[in-house]
């Protein structure tokens, strides 16, 4: 166990060393190199900063930090404590485990965390500020996914799962118990298959350790917020008949004084309703809901206040085109603070509680992924530029003050690609954006290579915080073309749900002007492009080789081509029941024949390279399997690349990254050229 004030001396003392090392080392290297690129190990040495708290008083933040250990290959979070005004970071918490999710008590004297660090259950562990060794709080055998404390700094709710046979087990068991199904909603990727085990809040006494459940049945609670009395949980949970069968999702209260712990329903749509949190008064909750009427599969979240007291709801109408997240009221409860994305751009914007105006705080190149209120008012946040990775930000009276410097040592001594937002026509006159990434040795008048680089989602957009990706594919001489076709977020809830039961159509014809757009403009050469996404980006690069031999080489990963395949073996049966119908029915099987590329994989030319993890039931790896058994019969040059056990995602084994994006260069460099 470690002292909490040695470990701060001890963290003070290493930082200092390491920071001098490390510039000392940057500074012999920048004399010895002219010009140095952006590259793999740039990319796997570099940390993320995420999970921002500020302590009560304002003076200091605490965040985490996560980087990879090479050795042992996989990532690590660690905690990490900063002054507020700036100043020497502190290691909070040891790097032989994970800790992650810190939040300061609101008395002061605890900094809570998320810990591993006992075993490999995840379980509340609580640093006394005022010194000695770190606490274990719970002791649940199944572990703790989230947590909150009670204003009063008595309590703290839990949000956990329901304990499985397994997790109850005295003794390991030779092999694993077999799984039972009867829930419609069966499988998640991360997760495997669902039982009826759910997850619900519990609440714990921080001195007697008491814990009591206070959510049942067979429903899956989330999103938990304490009243300001410290009496009351708001919480999210769908709790219709038949909750696999649809996306809605209300907000629930439960008062902890009713010894029944009756439930009340505070929101009643039949959209999803989400992201609660209280005004100071306790009168007032703020959330998002999703549009009415709109796709739901497609439907942007919105701005919602509740009236507790009357039930009533009202949209902030000023932000009904604009996706809000993370919505929170000001200390003052004048104001609501809220992340937006809006045109290639993720915006802090603080809401006037009473008219409803808006006021963007942070914008444009300044991109907000994270950010956390002091009790003045003034912020704390997260923020990325196009050559400046995630860094610590306070912005008080309209002015940011940088508090970390993290990524310093990493980028000090690169030549980094510079980013630049397009806006260009569609086929049919459509106004689309793009993000041009042009590499460290462009020059105007000369063209380069090109990728035409696809987001996933499609319920997503790019926008202008480093992309160490992007950073990495032009630091190899390549232009990037980043669109944000029909189906993304950003542009409107129209704009988003263009693409409803027709991929491969719009959004093609956007991405395709995209590069068009490249090429009129001079910078990229037409005769050495390539194509590449993940997930849906890798979807609708299977379209582009079905529609077009203009790519030298495509990059498609966690990617699907018969989407019929897929229903009951993903996670996504609600979404192909709203995209396209049952499949079993004859008039949706042409919807499903008509929008999949493997109908047209015999028109394929391009050298293909397909990725997928093998434990992924986001997008299953049959889908890979059956693209590349296709263009293999066929003779066109492919490989299939499959990461063992992993995911839709598989950023935790860093040679599992370093190995992909060595794949990523030799097939570029192998077709496209320069």
């Amino acid at each position: 166990m470690l002292d909490f004030r040695k470990l701060q001396a001890e963290a003070n003392n290493l930082n200092k060393v390491l920071v001098l090392a490390v510039f000392s080392l940057t500074s012999l290297f920048s004399h010895a190199e002219e010009a140095r690129y952006f590259g793999i190990d740039d990319y796997l040495g570099s940390g993320g900063i995420g999970e921002v708290a500020v302590s009560p008083e304002g003076n200091f933040v605490a965040y985490t930090i996560t980087s990879n250990d090479l050795k042992k290959d996989h990532t690590r979070d660690v905690v990490w404590m900063i002054p507020s005004a700036g100043g020497e970071p502190v290691q909070m918490t040891s790097a032989d485990h994970d800790a992650s999710s810190p939040q300061w008590s609101p008395d002061g004297r605890f900094l809570a965390v998320l810990s591993d660090r006992k075993d490999e259950t995840t379980q509340v562990w609580l640093l006394d500020r005022r010194g000695g060794d770190a606490q274990q709080l719970t002791e649940l055998k199944q572990g703790v996914d989230s947590f909150a404390w009670s204003p009063d700094s008595k309590r703290i709710l839990l949000v956990a799962s329901d304990p499985t046979p397994a997790d109850l087990d005295e003794e390991e068991l030779p092999n694993p118990r077999p799984y039972v199904v009867d829930r419609l909603q069966f499988k998640e990727d991360y997760v495997g298959y669902l039982s009826r085990h759910r997850t619900h809040i519990h609440v714990i006494d921080v001195a007697s350790r008491e814990t009591r459940q206070v959510t049942s049945g067979d429903f899956d609670d989330m999103d938990p917020a304490w009243s300001p009395d410290s009496q009351k949980i708001v919480f999210v949970s769908n709790r219709t008949e038949f909750p696999d069968r649809n996306r809605n999702t209300d907000l629930w209260l439960v008062d902890l004084q009713d010894e029944k712990l009756a439930l009340r329903q505070l929101t009643t749509s039949a959209t999803a309703d989400a992201s609660p949190s209280w005004s100071p008064d306790g009168k007032l909750i703020v959330y998002t809901s999703t549009v009415e009427g709109a796709r739901p599969i497609y439907a942007i979240p919105q701005l919602t206040i509740l009236d507790v007291a009357t039930g009533k709801s009202t949209v902030n109408p000023s932000l009904r085109e604009t996706q809000v997240f993370e919505p929170r009221f000001a200390p003052d409860g004048k104001s609501i603070y809220a992340i937006t994305e809006y045109h290639a751009e993720q915006h802090l914007v603080q809401v006037d509680a009473a008219s409803g105006a808006v006021q963007s705080l942070i914008e444009g190149e300044d991109v907000v992924t994270e950010f956390a209120l002091r009790g003045d008012g003034s912020v704390v946040a997260l923020i990325s530029r196009p050559q400046t990775p995630e860094e610590l930000y306070a912005l008080d009276d309209g002015k940011l003050t940088r508090l970390s410097y993290l990524s310093e040592a990493i980028v000090a001594d690169l030549q980094l690609a510079t980013v630049r937002k397009e806006s260009y026509q569609s086929a049919d006159g459509t106004t689309i954006e793009a993000l041009f990434v042009f590499p460290p040795n462009f020059k105007e008048g000369k063209r380069h290579p090109g990728i035409l680089f696809i987001h996933g989602g499609p319920q997503q957009q790019w926008d202008l915080r480093f992309d160490y990706e992007a950073q990495m594919l032009a630091a190899r001489g390549y232009v990037l073309v980043m669109p944000n076709p029909r189906g993304s977020w950003g542009y409107g809830q129209a704009f988003a749900e263009a693409i409803q039961a027709d991929w491969g159509n719009l959004d093609y014809q956007d991405i395709i002007a995209g590069i068009d757009h490249g090429v009129a403009k001079g910078w990229i050469d037409e005769d050495h492009m390539a194509v590449y996404g993940w997930s849906y980006g890798g979807m609708l690069t299977n379209h582009v080789i079905t529609k077009t031999d203009r790519f030298k080489a495509a990059i498609t990963v966690a990617s699907a081509t018969l989407y019929i395949a897929n229903y009951g073996h993903d996670q996504y049966q609600r979404w192909w029941e709203e995209e396209l119908g049952l499949p079993w029915l004859p008039e949706n099987r042409d919807k499903y024949d008509r929008m999949s590329p493997f109908y047209s994989l015999d028109k394929v030319t391009t050298p293909t390279l397909v990725v997928g993890g093998e434990d992924d039931w986001n997008v299953p790896i049959l889908n890979s399997e059956q693209l590349y058994i296709v263009l293999k019969r066929r003779g066109i040059p492919t490989e299939l690349v499959v990461y063992p056990e992993q995911g839709h995602s598989w950023s935790n084994v860093p040679s599992y990254e370093k190995d992909l994006y060595q794949r990523y260069f030799a097939w570029l460099e192998r077709f496209v050229g320069f």
